[in-house]
Formats: C-alpha cells, structure tokens, sequence
C-alpha cells in the first residue's frame, strides 16, 4: 500500500505541475489526513508509516522541481506548518514555538517535522499552489485567487484529493487588459 501511495502523491503532483509550474521561487503546501488515506475519520488513526510514503512521494517530485514545500499541522496547533529552515529564510516566514507530534500536529506534520533538513514550525504561509489529501482545508494558506486543479485520480489510498493553483488577482473593469500583446505602441 505505501508504494501505491507514494506513487499517486507524485502522479497528482506532477498534475499539479503541469497546471502551475513551479520553481526555487514558490511554495507548495500539503494537508494531509493519513487517517483519511487509511480510511478512517479524519484525526482519529494517524500513520507514520503513510506519513512516510506521502513525504517520500512529495520530496522527489520537488528534487526535480525545485519548489519549497510546506506541511500544514492539525488544528491543534492552529494550522502552523513544517518548512525547512531554507524555506524560512526565502520567504521570510515567522517561526513559531512548538513540536508537532502525532496527537497535536498530526502524523503527517510530525514526520516531516523529524525528516526535513533542519524542520522549523511557521505560523502561516502564503503559498503557490495546494494539494490537499483528506479535506484538510489548505485554503488559508494559499496566495488569493485560487483556481481548481483536478487531478486525474480522486483519491490517495481512501482520501478525497483536491488541488489548488494561484493566480493574480484580475484588476479593473471594461477597459482592463490583462495580456501584453506588444510592448512598443501599446496603447
């Protein structure tokens, strides 16, 4: 089951990618139930060891990418994330005092907590793009105006599967325009 798992977080993620190509300069949050992925209720069967398949899953697609990632925690620590301490310092994030662990934080925080490269908890992001395993409700955490991406499968092990990718904000009104079609002359 684990290699299975591993292997739809990066088929949707390179879904993902194919929507909102990502790169050093952006920012991709999961939330994640692994007792969703289980088929369980959300919060009450947590996994490390599909905590594992999912980060494994998710640190290879962004070795080929480049992207920074973020682990959105349960609400038991008011939705904080796990970054790298890198991804910290790049988007100038504010750290926060806490340890994620499995019954506060979730199974999926509290493994990407031990296994990152020098793990740090921050209080918010605004991130790029979204993928969300389990209706963990990502949205607070990604940049204004997000849009829809959805991926060919459903479902990771037994979790409902969305995604989301940002754009900017569209502003103006009749006269706007939003694609530059010619710099000189443009009137």
């Amino acid at each position: 089951m684990e290699k299975a798992i591993r292997n739809q977080v990066m088929q949707v993620t390179e879904e993902l990618l194919e929507a909102k190509p990502l790169n050093r300069g952006h920012l991709l949050v999961m939330g994640v139930s692994t007792s969703e992925v289980a088929g369980k209720r959300i919060g009450t069967a947590g996994s490390d060891e599909v905590a594992a398949s999912i980060l494994e899953g998710a640190l290879e697609v962004q070795r080929n990418h480049g992207y920074h990632l973020a682990f959105q925690c349960c609400e038991h620590l008011n939705r904080a994330l796990v970054v790298a301490r890198e991804t910290l310092e790049t988007f100038g994030l504010t750290e926060v005092t806490a340890v994620p662990v499995p019954k506060a934080g979730g199974a999926m925080a509290s493994h990407a907590f031990r296994h990152l490269e020098d793990a740090v908890l921050v209080e918010e992001v605004a991130a790029d793009a979204g993928i969300d395993i389990g209706d963990t409700l990502i949205g607070m955490h990604l940049k204004p105006v997000a849009v829809p991406v959805r991926p060919s499968i459903r479902q990771i092990g037994q979790a409902h599967v969305t995604m989301a990718k940002t754009r900017p904000r569209l502003i103006g009104g009749a006269r706007a325009v939003y694609i530059l079609e010619e710099r000189d002359g443009f009137q």
